[in-house]
């Protein structure tokens, strides 16, 4: 009985230890040093990093190269040269369109001064802004002649000043030599210097393009060994499962980067057409920036569409093209937020809203503007990382969008504190979908089974574990209104329900509290709680759930089954009993003496133990060692077990008399004999 009650739920016992605490300082000493290292070597390490996201979304094209029957050195030099021409091109397009529209600035330079005049009369209308623009008006005025005021050598004391009428003074300044002013020339550029010059400023990119494209050739060229070195590392233990989930990260990776690059592309080109039609110069140059910075979650899309609408607004001498522009944005966006992007990879990157936010300042402090746009990529790459490999599983935790907590401890931790409310809003979560009693199996059950384990280790004082008996209580009352779609299916006999059926009864209601009724009442099935207060929560929810199968139920303490208790008088008791046991290790023998007593005071009585969470092999096991007539491991199998136990006793419906009937002749009487 040992392993009758260990389950995938049972947290471990293990507490911190030396070995722990080393462990967790040397990797965050571990950490420190690689910021450190990122931050020291950043022009090594961001052409590396551009190399490796560029080689997931290339990866791709080469494999299809690879099967029309292209080597692997020209199918990664095809890629790769294409993929240099696309940036060339980009390039040259992009420095036109800077050129053209630093050329033509000065033609919108009037129509924007009348606009922000504009705006200064509107803005002077409002009383409150206008006093505090004199206000600091006034200030800046105050500062200013008072800076005046001291140039101009009032306040400074006569030492080293000429009297006004001294000649003494004057013949002295006569004869001091006057200073001779030193004037630099700079001598006129050549062709020479300004060839160097030229090169000096595009030297640093065309290095960055190189060094990229030299990485991304030798990565796709050594794509399948240097997987091979990283699982030799991460996950030499266990070589198969590091193989499936290293090959099921590359290519989820390679996957999500292709989309991502095709939407953003789609988006750039989209606003460059659209800005195009609404007549905003520059239309290219912004579709390209707009494509760069739909890499950057949240905040990409405001700054690319704050340019456009500002040269629109200056433009345009009214706001027609720039309200367009807007327009066209905000269309654009919507439509590829929620629409398209979830068709095709889902609706978020797999990050949580405030690891982006982190991410991208971390990157952008570590990298400057090329972290800003790299940063979710590559928490994204960390992310995949750690839900694939055990030592990196803390990056999954912190900034993945999956639940810190299981719903199992969700529950518990909310029933520790308590709250209820947010128990119920799980709940209700979880009912859109689910059925009452799927919710109690999958998620309440394996919840009280922590907080057994953490009673059972002696960390959940009696007085806590009657806090969380009285707060599962307090979720069964408000799940009440809910009914179990469940007990329908898999095919089991209707529950006894209907108009002659005994009324419904509230779990906890006392029989004496019952509303009358003409007929008398059905026998209630009797849930009592195995040995403790978790054992009672458990009983609760079972007898709601019987409930909602059209069964009477009662629910009761642990101390029923103590010498004393109301089961006192034979054959007065209910003809169904459950005993509730949650994750009880080495508990057969409290079950085998709860049984026995319960058969000396009701003999008659059918008998069943819920060994809560127990495995279903187990069953028959108990029911040997216990004696009962009964034994089950789920809410669910409780209630199929006493639904079918109800229809069984419930009473046949009585025949209707048969009254013989004469015979009907169509032709003549027989005659007499």
């Amino acid at each position: 009985m040992s392993d009758v009650f260990e389950g995938p739920h049972a947290r471990p016992a293990g507490r911190r230890d030396l070995a722990r605490t080393v462990e967790i300082l040397s990797i965050l000493l571990i950490a420190a040093l690689c910021v450190v290292a990122l931050y020291a070597a950043r022009g090594v390490f961001v052409p590396i990093a551009i190399a490796v996201l560029l080689s997931f979304v290339l990866s791709i094209p080469m494999r299809a190269l690879r099967r029309v029957g292209f080597s692997r050195l020209l199918a990664a030099l095809v890629v790769v040269f294409a993929a240099l021409a696309a940036t060339f091109a980009a390039s040259v397009t992009v420095t036109r369109q800077v050129a053209d529209l630093a050329a033509s600035l000065p033609q919108y330079q009037e129509t924007f001064k009348a606009k922000a005049s504009a705006l200064r009369g509107l803005l002077a209308a409002n009383s409150a802004l206008e006093r505090g623009a004199d206000l600091l008006r006034d200030i800046g005025d105050l500062g200013k002649g008072a800076s005046d005021k001291g140039i101009s050598g009032e306040g400074v004391s006569d030492k080293g000043a000429p009297a006004a009428g001294g000649n003494a003074g004057n013949d002295d300044a006569a004869q001091a030599p006057q200073p001779v002013p030193v004037v630099v020339h700079e001598p006129a550029p050549n062709a020479l210097s300004m060839l160097q010059t030229i090169l000096g400023t595009a030297l640093s990119p065309l290095e960055t393009i190189a060094v990229v494209a030299i990485f991304v050739i030798f990565i796709l060229l050594q794509r399948e060994d240097l997987r091979n070195r990283f699982i030799r590392l991460a996950g030499s233990g266990d070589l198969q499962r590091a193989s499936v989930a290293m090959n099921d990260a590359a290519s989820r990776l390679s996957r999500y980067f292709l989309v991502q690059f095709l939407v953003n592309a789609t988006f750039g080109a989209v606003v460059a057409v659209g800005l195009s039609l609404i007549g905003v110069p520059g239309a290219i140059l912004f579709g390209l920036i707009g494509f760069m910075m739909r890499f950057v979650p949240y905040i990409g899309a405001i700054v690319t569409a704050a340019l456009p609408v500002a040269l629109a607004a200056a433009v345009d001498p009214g706001w027609t093209m720039a309200l367009e522009t807007a327009a066209m944005f905000v269309v654009v966006e919507v439509a590829v937020g929620h629409f398209i992007e979830p068709m095709l990879y889902g609706r978020n990157t797999g990050l949580s809203p405030i690891a982006v936010v982190v991410s991208a300042t971390f990157w952008t402090w570590l990298w400057g503007p090329v972290g800003l746009v790299l940063s979710t990529p590559l928490t994204v790459c960390l992310v995949v990382l750690g839900r694939h490999v055990e030592q990196l599983g803390f990056l999954d935790v912190m900034f993945g969008d999956a639940p810190p907590l299981t719903p199992a401890e969700h529950f518990y931790q909310r029933a520790l504190v308590e709250d209820a409310s947010e128990i119920a809003d799980q709940a209700e979560a979880f009912l859109k979908d689910g059925a009452l009693v799927s919710y109690y199996d999958e998620v309440a059950l394996p919840g009280l089974m922590l907080a057994e384990a953490d009673a059972r280790r002696g960390s959940l004082a009696e007085e806590r574990q009657k806090r969380v008996r009285d707060t599962v209580k307090e979720v069964v009352e408000d799940l009440d209104d809910h009914e179990d779609a469940a007990a329908r299916e898999g095919g089991e006999p209707p529950a006894v329900v209907g108009e002659d059926a005994a009324p419904r009864l509230r779990v906890g209601t006392r029989l004496d509290q019952a509303p009358p009724d003409p007929e008398p009442p059905r026998k209630p099935v009797l849930c009592v709680g195995g040995r403790g207060a978790l054992d009672e929560a458990a009983a609760a929810m079972l007898a709601q759930i019987l409930e909602k199968h059209g069964m009477t139920t009662k629910v009761e303490p642990p101390d029923l089954l103590r010498v004393g208790g109301v089961l006192h008088h034979p054959g007065t008791g209910p003809q169904m009993i459950c005993l509730s046991y949650v994750g009880r290790e080495q508990g057969a023998a409290h079950m085998r003496y709860a049984v026995r007593r319960l058969r000396r005071r009701l003999p008659n009585a059918k008998i069943v133990v819920g060994a809560w969470g127990a495995a279903p092999a187990a069953a028959e096991e108990l029911c040997a060692q216990t004696r009962a007539d009964a034994c089950v491991t789920s809410f669910a199998e409780a209630a199929r077990l006493f639904a079918q136990e109800a229809q069984a006793a419930a009473p046949a419906p009585e025949a209707p008399l048969a009254v013989p009937t004469p015979p009907v002749f169509d032709g003549p009487a027989p005659a007499a004999a």
